[in-house]
């Protein structure tokens, strides 16, 4: 299985509504994308202030890495990933992609 983790520097113009709106277009994938096993997302709760600005994230979970190659590949995530893009803090410098086998 494959973690894939997103960390994002989201503008900060950007409401609760809205962070939760492109958040739950991430979760929606889980539905149309094979492979996807679990979505789950959040603000970064660590206490320990080093989180470099990204202060907003989610993880993915893949049954394997050909489900998640899949997925970078999935139209409907590209245009997720359009969203994303466009809603934070310097576009793709302000998110990082994290994966690692579970």
């Amino acid at each position: 299985m494959i973690l894939h983790c997103v960390f994002l520097r989201l503008k900060s113009a950007m409401t609760q509504d809205e962070k939760k709106s492109l958040f739950e277009s991430v979760v929606a994938l889980q539905q149309v994308v094979p492979g996807v096993v679990d979505v789950k997302y959040g603000p970064n709760v660590s206490p320990e202030g080093l989180h470099g600005g990204f202060a907003d994230g989610f993880v993915v979970t893949f049954e394997s890495a050909e489900a998640r190659d899949a997925y970078l590949v999935h139209p409907d995530h590209v245009a997720v990933g359009e969203r994303i893009v466009s809603s934070t803090d310097g576009g793709l410098a302000g998110l990082m992609v994290f994966d690692f086998n579970l």
